[in-house]
């Protein structure tokens, strides 16, 4: 390319000087004016063609002793939903309220519906990722249910689930940039489990990263090179313990659409 001497004000073209250019750009060449950690901020803007971003985060929601999936049911291990169908939205004491369901349909094509709590959604969703109030804050927890199997949900006051759970979906590859794990006592051994599932893999999940910290001390784990998982993969993050103990889990995906 071209390279212009700002001090001398014209062109370099007479190879009497070499200048060593450097530049971040997307797969479609177009040039990040930003390095290190800022270039995903264009990336969080929307700003850049293909290229999205999703912050995945979550709590047992209570102690928990033995092994459970983090999300706010720390009913043990996650069941994953078999087969697509309308999202049942219930409260012990409210109805009404609006809230915005987020998944995936039996494509593994991106969805999102409002609708109220005491109804339905009018699309099927195969994978539900997260949810959130819209209206009055949920006093009582909040249960997204599919054939009557509960796959989300928002405790009492969080106005948002509370789950390390997330799908691929088609069309896109994902790139796990950070994993960082919490407990909030001191009191027994925890290990962290990074799992994934291809969706050639059948119901079997792989670890990809254990993670294992005592005394109540987080851990945090940057990969200098991102961990890929192609579309459909499901993701989430087991925690295995010692003692009753409350854990959470956050993660960050770049997803990039596959050409």
């Amino acid at each position: 390319m071209a390279q212009y001497s700002t001090q001398e004000d014209r062109y370099l073209h007479n190879n009497t000087k070499v200048f060593e250019v450097v530049m971040l750009s997307d797969k479609d060449g177009n040039v990040i004016n930003t390095f290190g950690s800022a270039s995903n901020i264009p990336i969080a803007a929307g700003q850049v063609e293909g290229y999205s971003h999703i912050n995945k985060f979550g709590h047992t929601g209570a102690d928990i002793n033995g092994t459970t999936t983090i999300w706010d049911g720390s009913n043990g291990v996650y069941t994953w939903p078999t087969a697509a169908g309308v999202v049942a939205v219930a409260s012990s004491s409210q109805s009404g309220e609006t809230v915005v369901v987020e998944g995936l349909d039996v494509n593994y094509n991106i969805i999102s519906e409002e609708t109220t709590i005491g109804g339905t959604t009018t699309a099927e969703f195969y994978r539900i990722y997260r949810a959130y109030m819209t209206g009055d804050q949920n006093e009582n927890d909040v249960t997204f249910s599919i054939g009557g199997t509960s796959y989300a949900i928002i405790l009492a006051d969080n106005g948002q689930t509370l789950m390390t759970t997330y799908t691929v979906p088609a069309g896109k590859t994902a790139y796990l940039m950070q994993l960082t794990c919490t407990m909030d006592k001191a009191n027994a051994p925890v290990y962290f489990r990074l799992m994934a599932r291809p969706v050639d893999n059948g119901t079997a999940f792989n670890i990809k990263s254990q993670l294992g910290s005592q005394g109540g001390n987080p851990v945090n784990f940057e990969y200098a090179v991102p961990l890929r998982f192609p579309e459909k993969t499901d993701i989430k993050v087991d925690v295995i313990t010692q003692g009753a103990v409350g854990c959470g889990a956050t993660y960050d995906l770049i997803l990039v659409d596959n050409v």
